[in-house]
């Protein structure tokens, strides 16, 4: 039995394929790659709290807790080998939480932290270079994955673009026409786009075709809206 089949006693899991590759899409919006040993989030958007602060507008810090929470508790189950950020990990410029967020991440273990550069991620060299991550300025290719942070305009036979950077959410109406917009995976074509994995994050409805794939997540589960296999 295998990591994944492990796992989806325990939890809800929901699988997707790409060219053989298990894609394990977390109702904690992030994406697991079993073969891969790896774990992939976009858009966590740490520091934004600090960044309004310094604007004037009172936002408590503790609106970033759950997000580290959810984090902690996806590197304690999965113990990955590597762990990539697709972009806007930190909101915008340098402030103390930059600082708390290496630190945090320092103590999750073993794991190799990557960041493919966003375009909220404006830090000086310096601060990159002092910190736990390998810092990616272009597109980064990992087996049949292409990671990003903005989709690719040309994505190569038999590869998967996974980028962030959009924050989706699609809309679900019920039988008395009321509505909830959730945040989801959408995979057209090559391209699969991560939700947001930042609590303190907008989202923007997706407008998936016929042929596109679109999960949504609740706080326990992934919903197949168009397409794919649930498991748990």
């Amino acid at each position: 039995m295998s990591e994944v089949e492990n796992l989806t006693q325990k939890r809800s899991i929901f699988i997707s394929e790409f060219e053989g590759i298990s894609l394990g899409l977390l109702p904690e919006r992030a994406l697991w790659i079993e073969s891969l040993n790896s774990l992939l989030i976009a858009d966590l958007h740490f520091g934004k709290a600090a960044h309004f602060r310094k604007s004037g507008i009172p936002i408590p810090e503790p609106v970033h807790d759950f997000d580290l929470i959810r984090l902690q508790k996806l590197h304690e189950e999965f113990r990955p080998a590597h762990t990539y950020f697709l972009g806007d990990l930190f909101h915008s410029d340098w402030n103390e939480q930059w600082t708390y967020l290496n630190q945090f991440l320092a103590g999750l273990g073993d794991t190799h932290f990557h960041l493919v550069l966003g375009n909220h991620d404006v830090l000086s060299a310096e601060a990159y270079q002092q910190s736990v991550l390998r810092i990616h300025k272009e597109p980064f290719e990992v087996g049949p994955l292409v990671m990003s942070h903005e989709p690719l305009k040309t994505v190569k036979e038999g590869q998967l673009n996974v980028f962030g950077h959009i924050h989706p959410g699609v809309r679900l109406v019920g039988k008395a026409r009321q509505s909830v917009l959730l945040p989801c995976f959408f995979q057209s074509k090559n391209q699969l786009l991560l939700p947001a994995f930042g609590n303190f994050t907008g989202l923007a409805p997706v407008r998936p075709e016929k042929q596109d794939k679109v999960w949504a997540i609740t706080n326990e589960k992934i919903i197949a809206v168009l397409s794919g296999t649930s498991i748990g």
